[in-house]
């Protein structure tokens, strides 16, 4: 193989914001740039003025690793403020507030020398159960995107790069390097893409993380439609596309497509595969260079801001604003009588293993190393209130345990108030696992149930990162949610306990009655690879408002301390303008949600969609006239038919309220239309014209989709996942798959799922060549797919043969890069 050869083709035309750099190198050396040199750095080219920058995961804190990095967050970080997370910061409705945490965030990375820092997550809630729901803002699209933006915005205020993520349709985490997300694209833009385009239009990440998955059968990091048609032409993004890390399937046909950076650490593997994409003509130089040049944009940029840092950053002043963001995203739920806030004085029972020992983050690459961390029982000593004891009550991990429980009662008894904390445990949400159900654990309920009967006047403090089944609602006086607060999470619970925090939030996702009424659930993490959105537009509020099925709580539901009043409504195509009074005895914050409907729609649609929304501080007794813009997005839909927005002409409803559910005024206004044709004229979709999604026949979904349901099955091929090896046809193969399987049984059997086992489990053989710094090449994945395909010698014998040959061209390729 004559690489120096390769190396030294002809240069194509070279794009003009990186020229000079981009003249001064070799194809190599290009081809080389466009991956990884560790986990989380990027190749150098110190000889033509390209340094390596650091990335580091961080949607909710920054995470850079001290020693030896690995991407899941198990090993040490250096610490950082843990800020609430997504799921939390949503529930307070402000884009302000995201745009400070975001420009913390953003100091603090580059304090440590980060010049990426890779989040917001933004992915649209399709199922509470997803085990990433906790990185996620939403069920909805514009409040996702409104809010990442603004953490965009705060990020890249520093200089450095926010990498909004996973891009796209990325719901689940079972099998999540090699499942098919399969949906219509009406379905893809309004839902799953809108978010994305609000961050790309509003705040120009430098950034954007592709996802692992496929999308209608295509990866997504070499996804042409999705880069180039949509990203990049529709929405004008001209920044660098990262791969998640070891979500590269065919590095050329990504750099092809619009994938600038391969990370972790491929090794010289990736850049013979560019090489050889160059010669066969798969791919062009010129492909490589417009990938070149938005790295150099990304590196050089933000390398100048590190540099200019200070190196440090006042972490007091980052807890205190990570203490109020968790209080302003507290959501109280109920609270019968007015038995919130507390009274100064009020002795509580402090009941739950989690005051003492709080959840306050998720689980897997996002977990920081908190700086410090409150807990409520330190919290409650400077809070006014008298502490007539703590008692844990139950195990964390759902093991029954009567003398916990027994403790707790007798102490239940002693107090005016309990304060009861309950939740999930660490790894019920997690990166790389699902949850199972959406249920509080028995223990905790029992627990609940025992200490309602010895002492009514039970407060339950809630933290989760998703929503949760509440038949247990009826045996505490008040609920209150705080979802995952972050370092200063349990002194903001503290302060919206005793009144010092008017709790102003709103739930950012529908808490259903039970996981068996959630419109995705016989589609979500089911078996085989093909995940079908068959539910299409109706995800959260737009289901079961269409559908009319009653919830626990709706979406933009959320108590307060005082109340508000709503007046004065006038509406016009292009905003809606209201008056807000506080008319309680309390300063507050009332959400304003604007919604808008089309009652008789010919285009089938959602009962109603958010549009607009505002968070408004008002003293008790204040009026305030609040205007909300109605942007491009308040009227359009996706035209399959003319593949583009369209507006449906005629009379829209303007409906304001303080959520969903709770519609307070509303107004009509005239739309004029575009006057296309009926995307769905002729067919028959009685399902999705009425919003009863559960049940949908194949022929229905396949009238949405326009084409047939693809085909699942396992193929022994590259993308084989390691958990799929029971379907080979190598002895090897089940033995790996075996001693898995009884690894991962074995931890779920702890009450300890092993994150790196699960990760195994569910990787495709192609990342052993992507994550392993580049001690497998791809040709050694090819012997061992011959290997579990039955040639059984043959296999093991290229995997050797391909092993040797992969040092030495490793060897070489770094000698030449060190000396050209």
């Amino acid at each position: 193989m004559k690489l120096r050869g390769i190396a030294l083709l002809k240069k194509e035309c070279v794009p003009s914001k990186n020229a000079e750099i981009i003249a001064k190198l070799n194809l190599e050396q290009k081809c080389a740039l466009l991956s990884g040199a560790g986990t989380f750095t990027t190749r150098g080219c110190p000889k033509a003025g390209v340094p390596s920058i650091t990335l580091s995961d961080g949607p909710n804190g920054v995470r850079k690793q001290a020693g030896a990095a690995d991407h899941l967050g198990l090993n040490p970080s250096v610490p950082a403020t843990c800020f609430p997370t997504a799921a939390t910061v949503a529930c307070s409705w402000d884009p302000a507030l995201g745009e400070e945490i975001g420009r913390a965030m953003g100091e603090e990375a580059a304090a440590q020398e980060v010049a990426v820092l890779l989040g917001p997550g933004l992915n649209t809630k399709r199922s509470p159960l997803c085990g990433r729901n906790f990185e996620y803002f939403s069920e909805d699209p514009y409040l996702s995107g409104k809010m990442a933006a603004a953490y965009v915005r705060g990020i890249q205020s520093e200089g450095i790069a926010a990498c909004p993520k996973h891009f796209a349709v990325n719901s689940q985490e079972l099998r999540r390097m090699a499942s098919d997300s399969v949906l219509d694209e009406r379905t893809l833009r309004e839902l799953y893409l809108t978010g994305f385009e609000i961050v790309v239009k509003e705040a120009a990440p430098k950034t954007i993380m592709s996802s692992y998955n496929l999308v209608n059968g295509t990866y997504a990091n070499e996804n042409a439609h999705l880069l180039q048609d949509i990203l990049r032409r529709d929405w004008g993004f001209s920044g660098a596309v990262v791969t998640d890390w070891g979500g590269s399937n065919d590095h050329a046909l990504g750099v092809k497509n619009g994938s600038t950076l391969e990370m972790p650490a491929p090794g010289g593997d990736a850049v013979r595969e560019l090489l050889a994409a160059v010669q066969s003509g798969k791919i062009t130089e010129a492909d490589v260079d417009a990938r070149l040049d938005e790295l150099l944009t990304l590196v050089l940029d933000t390398s100048a801001a590190v540099q200019k840092h200070s190196r440090s950053f006042d972490a007091d002043a980052h807890h205190a604003l990570a203490r109020r963001a968790a209080a302003e995203s507290a959501v109280l739920l109920k609270n019968d009588g007015g038995i919130l806030p507390l009274a100064a004085g009020a002795r509580v029972a402090v009941i739950g293993d989690f005051a003492e020992t709080p959840r306050y983050q998720g689980a897997g690459s996002s977990a920081v190393n908190s700086i410090k961390v409150d807990t409520l029982l330190d919290c409650l000593a400077q809070s006014g209130l008298q502490c007539a004891g703590f008692a844990a009550g139950f195990d964390r991990q759902g093991r029954p345990d009567a003398d916990k429980k027994a403790q707790a009662v007798a102490l239940a008894q002693k107090a005016d108030t309990v304060l009861l904390c309950l939740g999930l445990d660490e790894i019920k949400e997690s990166e790389g696992l699902d949850r199972v159900d959406m249920k509080l654990a028995d223990n905790q309920i029992e627990l609940l149930q025992a200490v309602e009967q010895a002492n009514p006047n039970t407060v339950v403090v809630l933290n989760a990162g998703a929503s949760l089944e509440t038949p247990w609602l009826a045996h505490c006086r008040a609920l209150v949610y705080g979802a995952l607060g972050g370092q200063a999470g349990a002194g903001a619970m503290v302060d919206v306990l005793t009144g010092k925090v008017n709790p102003g939030g709103k739930l950012a996702e529908t808490w259903a009655n039970a996981y068996a009424e959630t419109p995705a659930k016989d589609n979500f993490a089911g078996a085989g690879r093909t995940v079908q959105y068959r539910e299409g537009l109706y995800v959260g509020y737009r289901y079961y408002q269409t559908a009319g099925v009653p919830v626990a709580f709706p979406f933009g539901y959320g108590l307060s301390y005082t109340s508000f009043a709503y007046s004065d409504l006038k509406v016009t195509a292009d905003g809606v303008t209201l008056t807000v009074t506080n008319t309680g005895a309390r300063d507050g914050a009332e959400i304003v949600q604007v919604y808008i409907a089309k009652p008789g729609a010919e285009i089938f649609r959602p009962a109603q969609e958010l549009k607009a929304f505002a968070r408004v501080p008002l003293a008790a007794g204040e009026s305030r006239t609040v205007m909300l813009p109605l942007d491009d997005k308040a009227f359009r839909y996706w035209n399959t038919r003319t593949d583009g927005w369209e507006i449906e002409g005629g009379r829209y409803e303007v409906r304001v309220g303080a959520s969903s559910a709770d519609i307070r005024l509303t107004a009509n206004v005239d739309i004029r239309g575009t006057n296309a044709p009926d995307p769905y004229a002729g067919k028959a979709l009685p399902h999705y014209k009425s919003g009863s999604v559960k049940n949908v026949p194949d022929a229905e979904w396949e009238a949405l989709l326009g084409h047939p349901i693809p085909q699942d099955k396992v193929k022994i091929d590259r993308n084989m996942t390691l958990g799929e090896l029971n379907h080979s046809r190598s002895p090897l193969g089940w033995l790996i798959w075996a001693v898995l399987t009884a690894l991962l049984n074995a931890s779920f059997k702890k009450g300890k799922p092993d994150l790196n086992v699960l990760f195994q489990y569910n990787m495709p053989l192609r990342a052993l060549a992507k994550m392993t710094s580049g001690a497998i090449s791809m040709g050694m994945v090819d012997g061992i797919v011959m290997e579990l395909q039955g040639f059984w010698i043959i296999g093991l014998v290229r995997v050797i043969y391909e092993a040797v040959k992969n040092q030495i061209l490793n060897a070489q390729m770094e000698r030449r890069l060190r000396n050209d």
